[in-house]
């Protein structure tokens, strides 16, 4: 029966997550998730554990317990003069690091150095971080998608999601982005995403990132669709996290927010006929 039918749809139902990456990356981020979870149409967001502003994402998340979040897994650090790096002392996870001890900046990084017992021991001690705080996870889900930097990685997420007994974000399209052959790396039982939905660099840099979200519904498949945003807001904060990165920068984060805590989105959602659902509903059917 696919997950339509589990979920208690009829089989060519329009599923759709509404997910905000990033809680946890800086207080600008926290700020923007919040509102548009609370204001917004977004109906998901992932907690990114290393990051300084991770206690506030957990207090947040403690506060709301009906709200669904995840944990972000994360092996990079992308910014230019804002770093961070694993949970784990360095000693233990040397090969995820750069010489300052830093995450490296993109997937060859990870793919280039990192061992894949360190990957395990560092994404667990995250998620095991997040119980310890107390935190009750929907999901697991991948920054950068970087478990997708080989599949060795990318088999680690999926058993970590078996151990925690949690659905992971699997796709076919992130996988072949993050540079895997797709269906040598998917398995029978794997619990698969149809669609991601997410704006490009392309869109953005010619000033049509907003229409992207206005035409967005129109794009939906049949199936479990994910719409995946970056809301923060385009304020000092954010401008010295993102510097000279435009790519999902913080212009580009303030047109996710405003977009998704919009009445016009708002509206189109309503017109779509997609039913929202929430990881915690996919979890829930998982072992049926």
């Amino acid at each position: 029966m696919n997950l339509s039918r589990r979920l208690g749809f009829q089989e060519d139902e329009k599923l759709l997550i509404i997910h905000a990456d990033d809680a946890g990356l800086c207080h600008s981020e926290n700020r923007a998730t919040f509102e548009a979870l609370q204001k917004g149409i977004v109906n998901s967001y992932s907690i990114m554990v290393p990051c300084p502003w991770f206690y506030e994402a957990s207090v947040f998340a403690k506060n709301n317990p009906d709200l669904d979040n995840g944990v972000h897994l994360t092996l990079t650090c992308e910014w230019e003069n804002y770093k961070f790096g694993p949970v784990l002392p360095i000693s233990e996870v040397s090969s995820l690091v750069d010489e300052n001890g830093h995450f490296f900046k993109n997937r060859d990084g990870v793919r280039n150095n990192a061992i894949a017992e360190e990957v395990r021991k560092e994404l667990t001690a995250q998620i095991e971080k997040a119980l310890n705080y107390g935190l009750k996870p929907t999901h697991l889900d991948s920054h950068m998608y970087s478990i997708g930097a080989k599949p060795e990685f990318l088999q680690i997420y999926k058993e970590l999601g078996e151990k925690y007994n949690l659905p992971v974000l699997l796709n076919d399209e992130l996988m072949e982005m993050a540079g895997l052959e797709a269906d040598e790396n998917i398995a029978r039982n794997d619990l698969l995403v149809d669609k991601v939905h997410f704006g490009n660099f392309e869109y953005f840099e010619k000033g049509k990132l907003l229409e992207y979200y206005h035409n967005v519904f129109d794009e939906l498949v049949s199936g479990l669709n994910i719409i995946l945003i970056h809301p923060a807001f385009d304020d000092a904060e954010m401008q010295g996290v993102t510097i000279n990165h435009p790519n999902f920068g913080s212009e580009w984060r303030q047109i996710d927010f405003d977009a998704f805590t919009s009445e016009r989105l708002r509206s189109q959602l309503e017109k779509s006929g997609a039913q929202l659902v929430t990881w915690k509903d996919v979890g829930s059917v998982m072992n049926q």
